[in-house]
């Protein structure tokens, strides 16, 4: 809790300079302008809002996942109102993005971003800084952005993506749909990472969802094991986290696998050669847990477009939470020694939130981890002694 109390602290100091820094833009006159309204471009749905007292910089916002099997065109994100909230409250212009396509849409999405950019300066040609901001899916963008357009972008916040190494993040959401399809036989028939069921997805929270609750509760043992040995997150404060840990990898599991084999060009998992331990019978489990091969195609396209370099030339901020169910803490751990051995690791900064649950920050957190960037962007140095 030490570390929670000192980021606290830290988050109050960043907010109250960056308060000071943009209250002559944001004083004196409304924060929302009343003349944005949503776009076409490309495929995609635009948004670009500036505030009537405006500071002169922009913040690009990048949303998460987007399950194509649950919703059939792009639209904005649901919380478009409340992050364009913060920033016109700043004093910041804001620009976000349907991306052109649903789901697994990450170099679209790096694109489409550098697209909205071009599109505001055409409009704003003094335009100061450009700051970029992404969650989950959206963070990923983010630091691929960040690092392959330093000269679009001032600097970027990727919060909870899969930053450190994609693959591993493909192989940890199939290592716990094998395992679970394991420990719980037939609950999700005739689905794994080869591919779902149609009437998995479309049945999935009238049937199949609350048949995933009853398993987990009517064996412990097996639920407990299935945790241990994928080593997915919970609250060891509440007991209800374990269920919330389950359906939420699951869902991503149900929902995203045939899209990526689809966006992929093949199967991406591979567990051919993993060896799985933390059962109470670790031979029997690696015996006949199911085995699959990723296709080459899949993990070519993976390397060329979803993997972060590490190599930076603007400032990184990162922010995850530790007890991340979904996207798991080691990315940052990952993308840091990327950073490091590339020489950037000046150029990146992560902020660790001592806290269950996936993108579970607060809005202070946000603002805070933002005024951090908006002090390394502008180059100043921010000491708390």
């Amino acid at each position: 809790m030490k570390d929670a109390t000192a980021f606290r602290r830290f988050s109050i100091v960043l907010i109250a300079v960056l308060s000071v820094c943009l209250l002559t833009f944001s004083a004196g006159g409304s924060a929302y302008a009343s003349d944005c309204a949503p776009y076409p471009s490309n495929g995609a749905i635009h948004l670009i809002c500036v505030p009537d007292r405006w500071n002169g910089s922009l913040i690009v916002y990048a949303h998460g996942y987007v399950s194509p099997e649950e919703q059939s065109y792009p639209t904005l994100p649901a919380e478009t109102a409340e992050v364009m909230g913060i920033a016109h409250s700043l004093g910041f212009a804001f620009a976000t993005t349907s991306y052109p396509d649903l789901g697994l849409v990450v170099p679209e999405a790096v694109k489409d971003l550098a697209a909205l950019v071009s599109e505001f300066k055409s409009a704003y040609p003094h335009t100061r800084h450009v700051y970029l901001v992404g969650v989950s899916e959206g963070g990923l963008a983010t630091a691929l952005a960040v690092e392959k357009h330093p000269g679009v972008f001032s600097g970027g916040l990727a919060c909870c993506g899969p930053v450190g190494d994609f693959r591993k993040q493909i192989d940890y959401f199939g290592d716990f749909f094998v395992v679970f399809n394991y420990f719980f036989p037939g609950v999700l028939p005739n689905s794994s990472p080869l591919g779902v069921d149609g009437q998995v997805i479309s049945g999935w929270e009238s049937t199949y969802k609350p048949a995933v609750k009853d398993a987990i509760k009517l064996n412990p043992s097996a639920t407990r094991q299935l945790l241990k040995v994928t080593g997915a997150a919970t609250d060891p404060a509440d007991p209800a986290s374990v269920e919330r840990t389950i359906l939420d990898i699951l869902w991503y599991d149900v929902f995203a696998t045939n899209d990526a084999i689809v966006k992929l060009g093949g199967q991406p998992f591979d567990n051919s050669r993993r060896w799985y331990s933390g059962s109470d019978n670790d031979w029997q489990l690696n015996r006949r847990v199911q085995r699959v091969s990723a296709d080459n195609a899949a993990l070519k396209a993976i390397a060329d477009n979803y993997q972060t370099s590490g190599r930076l030339r603007v400032p990184l901020v990162t922010m995850h939470t530790a007890g991340d169910p979904v996207v798991p803490y080691w990315h940052e751990s990952l993308y840091w020694l990327k950073a490091l051995l590339n020489g950037s690791a000046w150029l990146h900064t992560n902020l660790p939130i001592v806290r269950y649950g996936h993108c579970n920050f607060t809005t202070g957190e946000f603002v805070g981890a933002f005024a951090l960037l908006v002090l390394k962007v502008s180059g100043q140095d921010l000491f708390i002694r």
